[in-house]
């Protein structure tokens, strides 16, 4: 981990925190006379990848599983940082991806978790709420406006006059619209009320007639009523837990183990389209779906970079009902890795894999099932959120008298109502204080750090600090932060998953860093990284400014010398 002295460190990230929203917006077209071309012209792609809920360890677990030419290509032929953890304690999916094109942190770039109380508004909004735009061809708009800082998107198009593409492909839309960016052309995601890709007005007013057409391919219906197979042989899936245990999840109709037979009833409805994005097929039909868009867009097409960013979501869909240890996990991951080799390949035909800049990185990890930790002799548990509020408020009443204490709570944060505190003229401080003594007292919960804390500088010197320091925004976070215990997390209810994901633990911040492409040296290396560290290193070897949000580093160690570098 690395240390900063809390005083400098905090300073700067308040600074940072004020001013970045002046800067959020990448420079107009009209200055990029006024910015230097792209040095390199050995690169027409740049391919962010990112797995959602892929662990690091799976990659090691299961090597001996996958193919040559998927994440084994990746590792052999890239520069594989093993050692990489995220910087932040949040994490969950839009910090993990606010991240990963940017190289900052939540406490810069603003994005703190999938959702947080908004005390402007007085409600919950989502990482890309944006309730001036609406769905194309219809819904619920959305858009990267709270993202504060700048993407490598955003940077290319600033140094292109405009000229490279940039386009965000997932499941989900916060995991398609925060890699792309402010500037990007496009961001695409499904829609699994209707079984199709939308996008929102933000990008556009009606979608493209290459979209259009290739919804109305229906791809996903073709799944519908089909069962997912185990695909390798029964005793590959002996280093997972048993295949139907009662802590598990399950498909609509069926049970926990394989097979899942997919969509019930006469014909694809949503909650098939809802359970389709929870199985392999969603990872191949986002594939289908950025063939497409490399073909139409003509991405890599030319000289001019462009930036094609794509989230596979279904790992995590499925994650979050069946765990880590589970028989699908396994299947999923190794699916994975055959849908990664026909990415790859697609993009080798289409433009070249020597002319393109790969990345592959994951958002988060996740935590054990909790049935599963006891099982293992752990302490784990899900901790009640409720039990927390009222902890706190009985604590609160009695040191102050009873009063309205809580405006709202968002993932680990618990906010005040001001105006109480202000009614009863109390120091802010001292009800944080007894706030978070009094969180302390519920079984599974490990810190409690105040906002007075966090800002003055007065957090212990300790990794777990350090990046709850790293996911705090002074105007968007609240009151007290709080961290469970390890192998434990909090839910809003007694059950809400088989597991989830969210601590400062290495189970949820360890993910895989690869970079692979001309100028980088292959190897496999064991310095501390973080997907922090992306975004830098992809400026520097595509020669443009680094988003003006970065605290990462440029991982020097696995750059060739300019000198040596074959260009195209």
């Amino acid at each position: 981990m690395r240390f900063l002295p809390y005083r400098t460190l905090t300073a700067g990230l308040m600074l940072a925190s004020a001013i970045l929203p002046l800067l959020g917006q990448p420079a107009p077209a009209s200055c990029a006379s006024h910015r230097a071309r792209p040095a390199s012209p050995a690169y027409r792609l740049v391919v962010g990848i990112v797995v959602d809920q892929l662990r690091a360890d799976y990659l090691e677990r299961f090597a001996d599983l996958f193919s040559s030419k998927g994440f084994n290509r990746l590792k052999t032929k890239g520069a594989y940082f093993t050692n990489a953890h995220y910087l932040h304690a949040c994490t969950y999916t839009a910090p993990g991806h606010g991240v990963v094109m940017t190289g900052s942190v939540p406490a810069v770039d603003g994005i703190i978790g999938n959702k947080w109380y908004d005390r402007e508004t007085g409600k919950s909004v989502e990482s890309i709420t944006d309730d001036t735009t609406a769905g194309v061809p219809e819904g619920k708009g959305a858009s990267p406006s709270r993202l504060l800082v700048s993407t490598l998107g955003d940077e290319l198009k600033s140094a292109t006059g405009g000229q490279s593409k940039v386009i965000g492909i997932s499941l989900k839309n916060r995991a398609a619209i925060l890699p792309a960016g402010r500037a990007a052309d496009a961001a695409y995601w499904f829609d699994s009320k209707r079984g199709q890709m939308q996008t929102s007005t933000y990008y556009m007013k009606e979608l493209p007639t290459w979209v259009a057409s290739f919804n109305n391919r229906r791809l996903p219906d073709q799944w519908f009523g089909k069962a997912w197979e185990k695909l390798l042989p029964e005793s590959a899936y002996a280093r997972c837990d048993a295949d139907d245990v009662p802590y598990e999840g399950r498909f609509a109709g069926g049970g926990s183990s394989f097979p899942h037979v997919v969509g019930r009833g006469d014909r694809p409805n949503a909650r098939f389209y809802d359970e389709f994005t929870m199985t392999p097929w969603a990872n191949d039909f986002l594939v289908d779906f950025a063939a497409a868009a490399i073909e139409h867009e003509k991405l890599g097409g030319d000289a001019i970079p462009d930036v094609l960013s794509i989230s596979f979501s279904a790992n995590d869909i499925l994650g979050h009902a069946f765990g880590p240890n589970s028989h699908e996990v396994l299947d999923m991951t190794v699916r994975t890795d055959q849908t990664l080799a026909r990415l790859l390949d697609l993009i080798d035909q289409k433009v070249g894999l020597d002319q393109t800049l790969v990345i592959l990185t994951s958002d988060h990890g996740v935590s054990p099932v909790p049935e599963y930790a006891q099982r293992q002799r752990l302490s784990s548990q899900r901790v009640s959120f409720e039990k927390i509020a009222v902890a706190i408020k009985r604590a609160l009443d009695a040191r102050f008298g009873a009063g309205q204490w809580f405006a709202g709570f968002s993932a680990e944060s618990v906010y005040f109502d001001l105006k109480t505190l202000a009614e009863k003229k109390l120091d802010r401080s001292e009800v944080e204080r007894v706030a978070a003594e009094a969180a302390l007292t519920v079984n599974g919960v490990a810190a409690a750090f105040t906002r007075t804390q966090i800002l003055s500088g007065g957090l212990p010197r300790t990794t777990l600090a350090q990046r709850v320091q790293m996911a705090f925004h002074p105007q968007r976070s609240g009151d007290v932060f709080l961290v469970p215990e390890p192998f434990c997390f909090f839910s809003e209810e007694e059950y809400t998953s088989a597991t989830t994901h969210g601590t400062p633990y290495p189970y949820d911040t360890h993910v895989p860093v690869i970079l692979m492409g001309r100028g980088l040296r292959p190897g496999r290396y064991l310095t501390e990284a973080s997907p922090s560290d992306i975004a830098p290193t992809l400026t520097m070897l595509l020669g443009v400014m680094m988003p003006n949000g970065a605290v990462g580093r440029v991982l020097s160690e696995a750059l060739l010398d300019p000198a040596t570098t074959p260009t195209r």
